[in-house]
């Protein structure tokens, strides 16, 4: 036998494991420490709080666990070199505990980071609690919401629990992610002598987190006006095309720009974090899909394109109006008025929120196209190993040597216990939530059938299909005209699943650093629980303090408070819930031709692939993706173009000319950098809040206090006779 096959069956059978992660462990470092529970309990709650805070902002800033891991590490050792070393005895009991049991080592870090993981994910349930509270004006017991909450989030553990085996202890699945955080957490626990002149990266960090947390007070209070800047809308101000071609909040964002990091980071987050290809190739869909087939659709007037805003998340009437919801809803039941929709208008999108449906169409399709086509044989290889595979590599012989597993009971248990909580949230409370014991069985069964399949795929790609449009059509078409029976049953099944996944990546990252099993699984059910709590408890106070949150008419000038995430969730509400598929891409809706995106999705990486086998020596080839091209407007438009054109430059700049110019400097800065700008725009946006806004302290009044690129035309329509306040009528 060959000497290299025999070490990479003592080690790992994937290269990249073997060049990053390390084959040695020492179990006798202390995990589930005191400084483990404080510092992660305080990291996830913050990380909740201000995640959740922001996901109501203008540019809803989603700030990652990097920022914690960087900044628990001088705490941890700050908290080793001053906290008492004598054990602490637990009254009436055999336990005792030391709040400082040696130096801060790198398993107390990990647990850390996990913890924190568990605050940035987001809950996706709040979506629905806010849609009912600030966009249908109902009340919604404060109960079942928190038991919705909790449930959709913990349910994921119990299929993680039954896939565990094969998504975790199998070296063939092997989560590329987390290679990036190996890497990262043995940087940071390396030894580091500061060089003459130069930085160790926490003072790199601190100086960027200063500056980042000073110059944010001018585009948050002083400046709101520089998150969005459209030169053309400044020389063409009476134009409605001009504005459409250059507004970068409502239109095609041509010469848009902003001074602001959380614009560039708020939707898509940091590109820093992004390889250079990604970007590339996300930057290839947009301009396709922007400024090529949008501009075509729109002046050739498809499906009446020019009566309503060339991009628009919400819905109108055949006469471009918004859509009066409440002609199409019965009050008391909180259902759909069919009676009431004949006599009144099918719903009309602009041609932008179809093709963003079309292409959430072709992009589900074209991943497991793409997937199937490029790494279908290795899955499936690997997956046989995976199942066939009773030892493991180095890293499962380690554990299980090492660390006595999670029983299993502890996974079904939990399983028993949130399916019942889930039935509890959905047929208690006078059924509220409006969908039905079946549906929360149907729901969980997506989950559960997906799971597996969709693990595979990302624990060897990298790549994660969503079920959120497959489930909206599902129960759409099996339960219509129940806005809310609609988006708990997206929750419960699409977000069980993600959620699942999140827990085997987490997993897996423990595996790699050796973490006690049991350890893990304690640590990610409370920090999933805290989350919880803190996403919950902000949504609400925030929902109930702050007047007319979500409602962009009736909030002053300069208030960030215009919930764009929520507001497209409620949108999708009253398409795929009031309506139902049917009668928006049905026989008996407008857009049933949206439905040849599957197919175009599914046949689209065909020609790639094709070409990729036909000439392997050019390996540019095997760099297109097509679902990420495909998905180039993806978090539009809820993301805005201007924030897109911002994170393409900011993205190419530092991942393409700065990784091949400068290659040193971005290998030990880049991360830190992204973090370091992260965590100042967080602190200053919650220290401005709490000392000034909360207080009605509002920015200077002048023509910067706007929250807006002063483009009011953008919005108008260009169809003639359509008449909207604020636009001309065009004959």
């Amino acid at each position: 036998m060959d000497p290299s096959e025999i070490n990479e069956i003592n080690d790992s059978p994937i290269e990249e494991v073997r060049l990053t992660v390390p084959t040695t462990d020492d179990p006798t470092l202390p995990c589930l420490t005191f400084r483990t529970w404080i510092l992660g309990i305080v990291s996830c709650a913050m990380l909740s709080f201000l995640n959740q805070f922001f996901g109501y902002r203008q540019n809803a800033l989603s700030i990652t666990s990097v920022s914690a891991q960087i900044l628990v590490l001088p705490l941890g050792k700050l908290m080793a070199a001053s906290l008492p070393t004598k054990a602490i005895a637990i009254p009436g009991t055999k336990w005792s505990f030391s709040m400082n049991p040696g130096p801060f080592n790198l398993k107390e870090h990990c647990l850390i980071t996990i913890f924190a993981n568990a605050g940035t994910t987001g809950v996706y349930a709040i979506g629905t609690v806010t849609i009912v509270k600030a966009f249908y004006h109902r009340r919604l017991n404060p109960v079942a919401a928190m038991i919705l909450t909790h449930s959709t989030q913990l349910l994921g553990y119990g299929w993680a629990g039954i896939f565990r085996k094969y998504l975790v202890d199998s070296p063939y699945m092997w989560w590329p992610s987390n290679l990036v955080q190996v890497s990262l957490f043995r940087a940071l626990h390396d030894v580091e002598i500061r060089k003459k002149g130069g930085l160790t990266r926490l003072q790199f960090f601190i100086i960027v987190l200063v500056l980042s947390f000073s110059y944010y007070l001018i585009p948050n209070y002083l400046f709101p006006s520089i998150t969005a800047l459209s030169v053309a809308c400044w020389i063409w101000k009476d134009s409605v095309t001009a504005q459409q071609i250059g507004s970068g909040l409502h239109g095609l964002g041509v010469g848009s720009f902003a001074l602001d990091w959380a614009t560039v980071a708020g939707f898509l987050g940091s590109p820093l974090a992004t390889p250079g290809f990604a970007i590339v190739n996300m930057l290839v869909g947009f301009v396709i899909i922007l400024y090529v087939v949008m501009p075509i659709a729109y002046w050739s007037n498809f499906y009446n394109a020019k009566r309503f805003p060339i991009i628009s998340p919400h819905v109108f009437d055949s006469h471009g109006a918004p859509y009066n919801i409440s002609a199409i809803l019965i009050e008391k039941s909180f259902e759909f008025n069919r009676q009431g929709y004949d006599d009144y208008s099918k719903v009309n999108l602009s041609i932008f929120f179809v093709l963003t449906y079309g292409l959430s169409f072709a992009n589900l399709a074209a991943t497991v196209s793409h997937v199937a086509l490029f790494y279908g044989r290795t899955i499936w290889q690997q997956t046989k190993s995976s199942f066939q595979d009773k030892f493991g590599d180095v890293h499962t012989r380690l554990m299980r040597k090492n660390y006595d597993p999670v029983p299993q009971w502890w996974f079904h248990s939990l399983l028993i216990l949130v399916v019942a909580m889930s039935m509890f949230a959905c047929e208690g409370f006078g059924r509220q939530l409006q969908l039905p014991y079946w549906g929360v069985i149907l729901s969980m069964a997506l989950a559960f059938v997906f799971t597996l399949p969709v693990g595979v795929i990302t624990a060897t790609t990298n790549q994660q299909a969503g079920l959120n449009v497959i489930s909206e059509m599902i129960i759409g078409y099996m339960y219509p005209g129940k806005p809310l029976a609609n988006t708990t049953f997206k929750t419960y099944g699409t977000i069980s699943m993600s959620q699942a996944i999140l827990f085997l990546s987490d997993f897996k990252l423990g595996h790699y650093m050796k973490i006690p099993p049991k350890s893990m699984f304690l640590v990610q059910l409370v920090g999933t629980v805290v989350s919880s709590l803190v996403y919950f408890g902000t949504a609400w106070w925030l929902l109930t303090t702050v007047e007319n949150i979500c409602d962009t008419a009736k909030l002053p000038d300069g208030s960030p408070w215009t919930c764009p995430g929520d507001d497209v969730f409620y949108n999708a509400s009253i398409i795929w819930g009031v309506v139902g598929p049917l009668r928006m891409f049905g026989k008996l809706g407008l857009y049933p031709a949206v439905n040849y995106y599957f197919l175009f999705g599914l046949l689209a990486p065909v020609p790639v692939w094709f070409f990729a086998r036909k000439y392997p020596e050019k390996k540019w080839i095997r760099l297109i993706n097509v679902p990420i091209l495909i998905s180039g407007t993806g978090a539009m438009p809820v993301a805005k173009a201007v924030n897109y054109v911002c994170w393409f430059a900011v993205g190419l700049f530092f991942n393409l000319y700065v990784y091949r110019r400068f290659k040193a400097w971005w290998a030990r800065h880049n991360y830190i950098l992204s973090a370091g700008l992260d965590a100042g725009v967080a602190f200053m946006a919650t220290l401005c809040y709490f000392t000034l806004q909360f207080n009605g302290i509002g920015g200077p009044e002048w023509w910067g206090l706007e929250v807006s690129d002063h483009c009011p035309l953008a919005n108008c329509p260009t169809a003639p006779g359509i008449r909207v306040q604020g636009c001309p009528v065009f004959n």
